[in-house]
């Protein structure tokens, strides 16, 4: 039994949601998203609220009956409120600035690593040690957080590189003559 598929989801005022079938739409102040349910759930929409229904007993029905409930909460929540991650650089020499619709790191490396933001994720560099990644799609807002870090992560001597902000890196000792 899903303790999370159980929960109806919410719709708030200024959000409109269309369930045509299988496929669900939900429009906002923010934009507008979508995500087809599997076959292994049925949705019925009453009283502004969303309630998901496995179709079955099998382990299918199940694992699809609570990951179906997330997926259309963050739909709702990314049209209504979007989604944010926030990295921070620590090392000397470790700078980030936007140039239009690039973000040009310097990282350590012997050249400039320039990342373009995807469509429908915005990044902005506050601070020359501070990327800030926002959307309405909580999977594209991950993935491209995870794809900046990705390009130096922090090691665990100095703790230098890119990290989420509030990110614990457990650092290690060093080498003892």
């Amino acid at each position: 039994m899903s303790r999370i598929g159980k929960k109806p989801v919410e719709v708030p005022s200024g959000v409109t949601l269309t369930l045509t079938g299988q496929k669900v739409a939900v429009k906002g102040p923010k934009g507008e998203l979508t995500f087809t349910l599997p076959d292994a759930v049925q949705a019925s929409f009453e009283d502004n609220a969303l309630t998901i229904i496995p179709s079955g007993d099998d382990k299918t029905s199940s694992a699809m009956w609570g990951m179906s409930r997330t997926m259309v909460a963050n739909l709702i929540e990314g049209v209504s409120t979007g989604f944010k991650k926030e990295l921070e650089l620590r090392g000397v020499g470790y700078r980030a600035q936007m140039k239009g619709n690039t973000l040009t790191m310097q990282l350590g490396f012997s050249h400039d690593i320039n990342y373009d933001a995807p469509e429908g994720v915005t990044i902005a560099a506050p601070k020359p040690t501070q990327i800030v990644v926002e959307g309405i799609d909580k999977q594209k807002v991950g993935q491209v957080a995870a794809e900046i870090r990705s390009y130096r992560k922090p090691e665990p001597y100095k703790g230098k590189g890119v990290r989420y902000v509030g990110e614990f890196v457990r650092s290690k000792e060093g080498k003892k003559k």
